[in-house]
């Protein structure tokens, strides 16, 4: 009992001292900012002392988080040469992903052997991907509608200098086809995850329909590359507070704080839709299906973080698997419904999709009816789907989404300005949604808590 509370007094200081130095760092007073500077370096000194008490990763995930923006607010020089930091981290995280989403989905469907469960198993993650995601687009077009974020917006003349081309139409024949590997070597390579669980799925209906004698050797090799994956992960998590906070010192150091200000209605939009998503949509879903919400919250805190600081879902992605597995839901499960929600379940994206094309409309002074804005949101329910993995992919389905209504597109090369922010918020509920749609799926199929826990697995989540 102590030692908890000495860790509420010590995350309360450390809070206070990061307010008022962050306070003063904002002022002009040039006398005032050695002592911002301290009070901010006393809060960070303060966090760490309250992780090495934790000895856990996540709160040095957030400790790195804070110490990079604090260098990247003082020293934007040094921090923005940071990044090759985050860019290894990133690239060990990538080499991870697919053999890991393979070797797991393999194992899960060739090694359970029913693969009656498998259709339902999918039957109910599109129905619950589709009912969710629809309701994050609904809630963003009345948040946008409500705050009127983009009415009165001064566009510079020069706003279009960041040059983004602006991408063709996209057909629901070439998501289709796009969902179908040609070649899984490339999709490995091009990290398209929806092809390579696609071409798991196959190998493993295949391989569960040969004789078990025939079947073991290879369920046995994929066990055990799932099992090395999962080490591999544990591993490279150690080098994560190291990658978070480059990260976060590249993003402070190279825009500033003061991006905060810019375009601060629109961020505020965003941030208090997707609180409202989360209030409205995702906790009554828990409590619906009886999801243990304090652990899933524990569990879910980790790949979070990642993900909010990195602005990567991919990022998070290995340890959100092994968070979840560890939390109770089998392998197969969040083999399956993770991967599939990168494409089917991107709640945070979605939900920014409706508030950014309702916002470059108030932006252009181009009034849309109900109806116009309705017909607009089943355009992005289509056009949303399959830009997982793509940079800045939802600037480009807004700039299609403009193109398709005849909406100028300055407002959108504003909104880039700022989308560093909106892409960690909106990042980190994808995350946070697809984990979660992995725990309802499991306890929708009875299968919750039913299968032990690999050792590799909790080894990881306890570090």
């Amino acid at each position: 009992m102590l030692k908890t509370k000495s860790e509420r007094i010590l995350l309360l200081a450390a809070v206070v001292f990061l307010a008022a130095g962050t306070l003063l760092g904002l002022t002009h007073e040039v006398l005032l900012h050695p002592v911002g500077i301290s009070l901010r370096c006393a809060a960070i000194a303060l966090l760490a002392v309250s992780a090495v008490q934790r000895r856990s990763l996540t709160p040095w995930i957030f400790v790195a988080m804070v110490a990079g923006a604090e260098l990247g607010f003082d020293a934007p020089a040094v921090a923005v040469n940071l990044r090759v930091f985050s860019d290894i981290f990133l690239r060990l995280i990538k080499t991870i992903v697919a053999p890991l989403i393979l070797a797991t989905l393999v194992t899960g469907i060739a090694g359970h052997g029913d693969l009656k469960s498998v259709g339902r198993m999918g039957i109910k993650s599109l129905i619950y991907f589709e009912v969710v995601t629809t309701l994050a687009l609904f809630i963003g077009l009345a948040a946008i509608n409500l705050s009127k974020a983009g009415v009165g917006l001064a566009l510079p003349a020069a706003v279009a200098s960041e040059g983004i081309t602006t991408p063709p139409p996209t057909h629901w024949q070439d998501f289709l086809l796009h969902i179908f590997p040609e070649n899984i070597a490339k999709s490995v390579a091009e990290g398209q995850i929806l092809q390579v669980a696609v071409f798991a799925v196959f190998f493993g209906i295949a391989l569960a329909t040969l004789n078990a004698k025939k079947r073991a050797p290879l369920v046995s090799l994929f066990e055990g590359l799932a099992e090395v994956m999962f080490k591999f992960t544990n591993v490279v998590m150690y080098l994560a507070p190291i990658g978070v906070g480059a990260a976060m010192a590249f993003t402070v150091g190279h825009m500033g704080l003061g991006v905060l200000v810019n375009l601060g209605k629109l961020i505020l939009t965003l941030y208090g839709a997707l609180i409202a998503f989360g209030l409205l949509v995702l906790l009554p879903a828990a409590l619906l299906f009886r999801v243990p919400v304090r652990r899933f919250l524990a569990a879910v805190a980790e790949p979070a973080t990642i993900a909010f600081a990195t602005s990567t879902s991919e990022a998070a992605l290995p340890r959100a698997m092994e968070s979840m597995e560890a939390l109770g839901v089998p392998r197969r499960i969040v083999a399956f419904v993770i991967p599939a929600g990168y494409s089917f379940n991107l709640d945070g994206s979605t939900l920014y999709l409706a508030v950014g094309s309702i916002f470059v409309a108030q932006a252009a002074g181009v009034h849309l009816s109900l109806g116009q804005q309705l017909v607009m949101m089943v355009t992005l329910m289509l056009t949303s789907k399959g830009v997982a993995g793509v940079p800045r992919a939802t600037l480009v389905v807004l700039l299609a989404t403009a193109a398709t209504f005849h909406l100028p597109t300055e407002p959108i090369f504003v909104i880039l300005g700022v989308d560093a922010l909106n892409d960690m918020a909106r990042t980190t509920v994808n995350v946070v949604g697809n984990c979660l749609a992995s725990v309802v799926i499991a306890k929708w199929e009875g299968e919750f808590g039913a299968e032990p826990v690999s050792p590799v697995v909790l080894e990881g989540v306890a570090d």
